[in-house]
């Protein structure tokens, strides 16, 4: 428990962030993550996991600038992606020597499964993204950016090297999406590129193909994978289409060819994480509607034939003369994760429910969705073995951070458990406290449930002050482990938290994200309200000592309950939006937002009704404002106006600015401050304490 009084000692516990089988089963390559360098900052290596439960772990990377995004080939070798430099002097795909600005790219390296050396197989001048490699021979297509007129790997490195010799960062738009999380979208663009795998340490890197000139931007954030024999790869592809919008279908490219033609497409849906099936014959793919001013979109898993061959075996693929056929009618929730059975026959996936993220599995012939889990887990990085008998991944609960399982899908494995606990190099924490579900009934007979930190010290005769605090997304859910946004620290300085998924949370059904659309400050506040009520009747809680915080939408509920109710002592708002007129037209999103809450020039009702700045005269509570700069999701705009607006009507305020952080606080000694300032600033205004400034601020 020592690990959550002491901030240091938390942000640097070692986390397993990925899992991946390799192709006979018998072992997980893991990403883990760790505190290393000066400044601290947080590097990732590859360990090996065994599978069975006894084997003890063993770290296969080591390098300053650390490695990630582990990828097997066909023999058991393993593809990495990392920033280490090559030995011999780093060389570019077309032969010559790199310039330093391509230094600091991601290059893919090569770690044979007999062992020795990984030797760098592929270093464009932009960069490589991502990789998929062929399940039954050495294949690999990567993705990287290009820039726009580049015809190859040097033409690219002579433009980016024009650009900085001249001194030219400018970037030139030709489409609505200019900037994305915390990333500017350009002057390159992603391209999917094939290349063969040298057969030897002494073969050099091959010539690759561009299997998608034209892609412009269609490639941004879309996952991709080849398929088994190495002949297609599947990806998502974006569509510019009017007023700044995108339509995202699922398309084939033939590797040989580069020829390409849609294989899913909607006019009001968009496809997304294509994965293709073990036989080579189907994808299956997520078909989420979109959202509308009317209603939110459902979001749903289809299957769909890859070949003529594939639509013969009908009984397989659901396939009515070549249409997708949608695998989870009637199933009110939301896929999140997705991975094929060995055989084909049926997927995986998981869901948020109630609290939870559970697996679940949907035969393809048609027998219903099934749970392959019943306990408090939330579940990703699925991966079945595969011989069909057990499923690894990691899982984390609200209570319990992320480690690797093994789920035996047969329910009787050898030592009588289901769920199998593999020996990990990640941190396995005791909190400091306990976990309970409550719930309370909404004014339209909706249940409200959540979860509830409790401090061991919690009792009658001792209640406990609580901090509520709101989830980001919005479509979003408290069912996991979070180390940036972690209640356990709280508990342990003695605060009970109430973690509650209100309207717009996922795991609920349609139905309750519905009661939220557009009107993000009626029943979604009201909903936090009536569970907050319900929590401070407890005899454990002092409901005299409370305070309110929240990330992202979360910030967004701090910046409207603070000016609704002068009831919390104090409310910590991290990046939420204060001025939805504003921010309607800065969000990385603008075409999203124009859906959803309308035009604020021809329908202003929705801004008019739900945002925050119009009633910051109403605000009675100190708060503290937190905002990185390089966030472009909620720009720091909101944060600069809040602060304007409380500080010039002289309410009680503090702003904590970081200047080279995003949405996320991500540096190990920011995470570290973070906290402090947030602890700091509950301890004055609930607990009554002396404001302590934290020392490096």
């Amino acid at each position: 428990m020592a690990v959550f009084t002491d901030l240091s000692a938390f942000v640097s516990q070692p986390r397993v962030t990925s899992l991946r089988l390799s192709p006979d089963g018998t072992w997980l390559a893991a990403t883990v993550q760790t505190v290393a360098g000066e400044p601290a900052k947080y590097v990732t290596s590859i360990w090996r996991l065994e599978t069975a439960p006894e084997g003890a772990p063993t770290r296969l990377t080591r390098s300053a600038q650390g490695e990630g995004g582990p990828e097997f080939l066909a023999d058991g070798s393993l593809l990495f992606a990392s920033k280490r430099p090559a030995a011999p002097p780093r060389r570019r795909d077309d032969g010559a020597a790199q310039d330093k600005a391509a230094q600091d790219k991601l290059a893919l390296w090569l770690l044979p499964a007999a062992g020795g050396e990984a030797r760098q197989i592929a270093a464009p001048p932009g960069g490589v993204s991502g990789v998929s490699a062929a399940r039954d021979l050495p294949a690999v297509v990567y993705s990287a950016a290009v820039l726009p007129a580049a015809t190859g790997p040097a033409d690219d490195a002579a433009r980016r090297k024009a650009r900085a010799d001249a001194g030219v960062n400018a970037i030139l738009h030709e489409s609505g999406t200019v900037r994305y999380w915390d990333q500017d979208l350009g002057p390159d663009g992603l391209r999917l590129l094939a290349a063969p795998i040298p057969a030897s340490e002494d073969g050099e890197p091959s010539q690759p193909r561009d299997l998608t000139p034209d892609a412009g931007r269609a490639l941004d954030e879309q996952g991709f994978e080849l398929t088994p024999d190495g002949s297609a790869v599947v990806t998502g592809w974006m569509v510019a289409e009017p007023a700044g919008e995108w339509r995202i279908e699922i398309v084939v490219i033939e590797v040989g060819t580069g020829s390409r033609r849609t294989l899913l497409t909607s006019a009001e849906a968009d496809f997304a994480h294509p994965r293709v099936s073990p036989d080579g014959g189907l994808v299956v793919a997520t078909r989420t509607e979109r959202d509308t001013y009317d209603r939110p979109g459902d979001s749903t898993l289809v299957v769909a034939a890859l070949s003529e061959a594939a639509l013969s075996e009908a009984a397989l693929s659901g396939a009515d003369g070549g249409q997708p056929r949608d695998l989870l009618s009637g199933f009110d929730r939301l896929p999140v994760e997705v991975a094929w059975a060995p055989d084909s026959r049926s997927v995986y996936f998981t869901a948020d429910d109630q609290g939870r993220k559970p697996v679940f599995r949907v035969d393809l012939a048609g027998g219903g969705v099934t749970s392959s889990t019943a306990d408090d887990g939330a579940y990703d990085n699925l991966n079945p073995s595969p011989d069909g008998r057990y499923l690894y991944a990691l899982r984390s609960a609200v209570d319990a951070p992320p480690a690797p399982v093994r789920i035996d899908l047969a329910g009787d494995s050898a030592d009588g458990a289901a769920l199998v606990g593999l020996n990990s190099p990640g941190a396995a924490l005791e909190v400091p406290g306990r976990l309970e579900e409550v719930q309370a009934t909404a004014a339209d007979g909706t249940t409200i449930r959540g979860w509830l930190v409790l401090p061991e010290a919690a009792r009658p005769d001792a209640p406990v002050p609580l901090l509520l605090w709101v989830h980001g997304g919005p479509q979003s859910s408290w069912n996991g482990w979070s180390w940036r946004w972690n209640p356990w620290l709280m508990a342990a300085r003695g605060y009970a938290v109430l973690l509650p998924d209100p309207a717009l949370s996922t795991g609920y059904g349609q139905h309750m994200m519905e009661r939220g659309h557009g009107t993000w400050g009626a029943n979604p506040y009201t909903d936090v309200m009536a569970i907050t009520d319900a929590v401070i009747e407890r005899p454990d809680i002092d409901a005299s000592r409370t305070a309110m915080m929240g990330g992202s939408f979360g910030g967004y509920m701090a910046n409207w309950i603070a000016g609704h109710t002068g009831r919390f002592s104090a409310i910590v708002s991290h990046a939420g939006p204060w001025a939805l007129d504003q921010f309607n037209g800065t969000t990385d999103k603008p075409a999203y937002w124009r859906r959803v809450f309308g035009d604020p020039a021809i329908r202003p009702e929705r801004y008019n009704e739900n945002s925050p700045h119009l009633h910051v005269a109403n605000i009675v509570t100190p708060m503290l404002v937190i905002h990185g700069d390089k966030d472009y999701r909620v720009p720091v705009g909101e944060a600069l106006r809040l602060w304007a607006d409380l500080t010039g009507r002289s309410k009680v305020a503090r702003f904590l600015y970081f200047p080279d952080e995003n949405h996320w606080i991500l540096k190990p000694g920011d995470a570290t401050v973070w906290y402090e300032t947030v602890l700091a600033f509950l301890a004055e205004h609930v607990l009554g304490e002396q404001w302590r400034r934290p020392d490096l601020l």
